[in-house]
């Protein structure tokens, strides 16, 4: 069976269906409470949880409780022009390798948090996250999906103005002011889902449909990236990779469209939920 496991109000949870157990209490404490603690042995976390009996998810889900589910990471990679179509509509040629860039992981905010809008060009990019589960060097794409505790939902909300502001282009800062990072709803195991390689991906802007996509028009599908990233680095359990945006972002569209104060952003995968965060003017 597979798991979802959330943050809500701070605490670790199990979700099933819109219900949850706290994951400390009915562990008696063999899991803490911390959301980062059941990473740290996950594939034994993974059997205890997966051996919950609905009975046992009595606690009701608030959604404006929600957290990241994996809120303090110890590296996040982002994944630049990672769609054909995406890569299509920027008149970009296609990448001969993964083009990384870094989100701070102090960016990072849970699935249904306000987005403070840094500018009057701030964009939406939904995409689909990977949580590592546990330490990864050098593996090959064949077995690396094995590496996986599980995806979630992410925003990689971007300020273009700071993004572009010269040449060469400042990626990481633009794309991690504070609230530039809402995952969620909650970090789902692979065996929920029907192709992990191949899942419908979708973003609304109050509404209207902006990106409406598959995962599988990925150039570099989710193996091929965590092959590439852990030959160079070691992934650690936690780390978090941003797997690029499909079509549809507003800084390609004519004219362009960028995000406004009072607009809610939708943010949908196929087997993953949603998430749904509201813009706010920034105070400063």
């Amino acid at each position: 069976m597979s798991v979802a496991l959330a943050n809500l109000s701070g605490r670790s949870v199990v979700v099933r269906g819109e219900r949850a157990v706290d994951v400390e209490r009915a562990s008696g404490g063999r899991f803490g409470a911390d959301p980062m603690s059941a990473l740290a042995s996950w594939e034994v976390f993974v059997s205890w949880a997966g051996g919950l009996g609905d009975d046992a998810f009595v606690q009701p889900i608030d959604a404006t409780r929600l957290g990241p589910p994996v809120p303090r990471p110890r590296k996040v990679f982002g994944i630049g022009v990672n769609y054909r179509a995406h890569a299509e509509e920027a008149k970009m040629e296609l990448p001969k390798q993964p083009m990384v860039f870094t989100k701070f992981p102090s960016c990072l905010v849970g699935p249904t948090a306000d987005v403070v809008l840094s500018s009057d060009t701030v964009d939406w990019e939904v995409e689909l996250v990977v949580v590592i589960g546990r330490e990864t060097r050098r593996v090959a794409a064949e077995r690396a999906l094995a590496c996986v505790a599980g995806y979630c939902i992410g925003q990689d909300v971007s300020d273009r103005r700071m993004q572009f502001a010269d040449k060469p282009p400042q990626f990481s800062l633009g794309k991690s002011l504070d609230t530039f990072g809402p995952i969620g709803p909650a970090m789902v195991t692979l065996d929920g889902l029907r192709d992990p390689n191949d899942l419908a991906i979708r973003c609304e802007v109050d509404g209207a449909v902006m990106q409406d996509g598959r995962t599988s028009d990925m150039i570099f599908a989710v193996p091929e990236l965590i092959a590439f990233l852990s030959a160079r680095i070691p992934l650690e359990a936690g780390d978090l990779i941003f797997t690029g945006t499909p079509a549809g972002v507003g800084s390609t569209r004519t004219p362009r469209r960028y995000l406004k104060p009072g607009e809610l952003v939708t943010s949908s995968i196929e087997g993953l939920g949603r998430m749904a965060n509201r813009c706010i003017e920034s105070i400063t």
